[in-house]
């Protein structure tokens, strides 16, 4: 049987990616399809569909910033999102499905709720994560999964053990949890850390507590925040989420075959989903967000969470919702899935179509982290400041001090980089905005060593149309992403790999040769 899920899973999967939409809509379809052939999806899939979230929402805890929680437009924002569609949900469901009150209000709110595990995925994979909209997307999810909490034990159907209250000791184990991070090296003894920390102590840890599982194991990543090995560790268990998190997609499509009527309900609920984004929209445009950052977020938020599940199955149990309604909210669930995956993909494109609808809303005064940039005197603009635009800057700045400037869109690299004695600023080089209100006038040359490649496209696609006419030089991985970046106007891309074995073999040559020349000269 696991080999038949494993077979279908990557036959959907790879035919989904050859039509260019992100293979977890193939993943999707492929438990449907299993569930037409017959299969159920059984205790081993659980295991590891539950394994694969919480790996995923603990590499997100590891690029947490709680600064970002604290926010007024994330916990004012999520909350007030949360009160109106779930008014909303839930008086519609209590007059059209004649649903008690009570109950109506709670699945209501439950419809409100985003899937953290989309959204997660979806930020991950564009490397958005501690991008402004990332930030604020996933401080919202965080908000919800608190809330969440006190939903289930108002509702009576789970309450908490007295020893939650042990939680308030949890930043006590921060010392601790990030000397022994220290200690396990670097090779599967990290590995099985990780494992440790995610399905153990967050896992099993907060189940213990009466307290959900997927919180913990954000909780515990989080933790580990900051620390200088995360970025090893969330790359070390990468490859273990990406498998486990196949489970978890067929298990939404294995959860049921509708009904017409069924079927028809979900289509109702997915024709919903705009409403839910542009709530979000217009509410964080009034907490001074620019267009373009509440419209990533809303996008980011526009589906159906996994919650929704939860909550039914415990009516269900309770005898106070018919069975139906588990099949259904899987299928609505599912099919958020379906739209919202290649429409996040398409996110920065779909803005840059909607931007002149969506700018009148702006407010006239800005969200602090969203100010117009000034490049001062700079002839040199480093667009992404990993390692690689690290070193760029290093290199021109022993040539031209003042001259250079990087920016970047994660406020924690802007911090380092400043503590370090680097030029960097915040800004966000997918944002049409910015490159609206950049003045390019003393750049002569701009470096794009993003890690994203769509990035770097926008971003070349961006200057051209501009005007710049100075030199665009980029990083790149694979020849493919190489031609389409200079296509679009770049002057030069670099092969990553290629450079970096070039630039060692210049350093042997000179460590080897300079001091033979040197030894030649003062022999003659």
């Amino acid at each position: 049987m696991e080999a038949l899920w494993i077979a279908v899973a990557f036959g959907f999967g790879l035919l989904t990616r050859v039509l260019g939409l992100p293979p977890l809509v193939g993943y999707l379809a492929a438990g449907f399809m299993l569930n037409g052939l017959g299969q159920q999806g059984g205790q081993l899939l659980d295991h590891v569909a539950h394994s694969g979230v919480l790996l995923l929402l603990f590499g997100v805890g590891l690029k947490l910033r709680w600064k970002s929680v604290i926010r007024p437009e994330v916990w004012g924002g999520g909350l007030l999102h949360l009160a109106v569609i779930g008014a909303l949900l839930g008086a519609a469901l209590h007059y059209l499905v004649e649903l008690s009150l009570n109950m109506a209000l709670l699945l209501g709110a439950s419809l409100g709720f985003s899937s953290t595990v989309l959204a997660a995925k979806v930020l991950e994979q564009k490397r958005e994560l501690r991008a402004f909209h990332g930030r604020v997307a996933i401080g919202i999810l965080i908000i919800q999964d608190l809330v969440a909490v006190g939903l289930l034990s108002f509702s009576g159907t789970s309450t908490p053990s007295p020893l939650v209250l042990l939680l308030t000791l949890l930043p006590l184990l921060r010392w601790p949890v990030q000397r022994l991070l220290d200690l396990v090296g670097h090779d599967e003894l990290l590995i099985l850390y990780g494992l440790l920390l995610a399905l153990v102590m967050g896992g099993l840890g907060f189940e213990y507590l009466g307290l959900s599982s997927e919180l913990g194991a954000l909780l515990l990543g989080a933790l580990l925040a900051g620390h200088s090995k995360a970025h090893e560790l969330s790359d070390a268990l990468w490859g273990l989420k990406e498998a486990f998190l196949v489970g978890f997609f067929l298990q939404i499509g294995l959860a049921g075959w509708p009904t017409l009527e069924s079927l028809g309900f979900a289509l109702l609920l997915v024709l919903l989903l705009p409403t839910k984004a542009a709530l979000f929209f217009f509410i964080l445009i009034v907490f001074r967000l620019r267009a373009r950052s509440s419209f990533l977020v809303g996008l980011t938020l526009a589906s159906y969470s996994e919650f929704a599940l939860i909550v039914a199955q415990l009516m269900v149990k309770s005898g106070t919702l018919s069975p139906s309604w588990l099949v259904l909210l899987a299928i609505a669930i599912a099919l958020s899935f379906l739209v919202a995956a290649p429409l996040n993909r398409l996110a920065h494109s779909l803005y840059e179509r909607f931007e002149s609808r969506l700018l009148p809303f702006e407010l006239a005064q800005r969200h602090p982290d969203e100010q117009p940039i000034s490049l001062g005197r700079a002839h040199i603009l480093i667009l992404g400041m990993g390692r690689t635009g690290s070193a760029a800057y290093d290199f021109l700045h022993r040539r031209h001090a003042e001259r250079v400037v990087g920016l970047d869109s994660d406020l924690g690299k802007v911090e380092m980089h400043l503590h370090q004695g680097r030029r960097v600023l915040y800004a966000d080089a997918e944002d049409p905005g910015f490159w609206h209100t950049l003045k390019l006038v003393e750049i002569k040359a701009v470096i794009l060593t993003m890690p994203d490649a769509e990035a770097k496209l926008i971003a070349t696609k961006q200057l051209r149309r501009r005007g710049f006419s100075g030199l665009i030089g980029t990083t790149s991985d694979y020849p493919d992403e190489a031609q389409t970046i200079a296509a679009a106007g770049a002057d030069m891309t670099f092969m990553s790999f290629d450079e970096a074995g070039a630039g060692l073999a210049e350093h042997v040559w000179h460590a080897i040769y300079d001091d033979v020349i040197k030894v030649e000269r003062e022999h003659v």
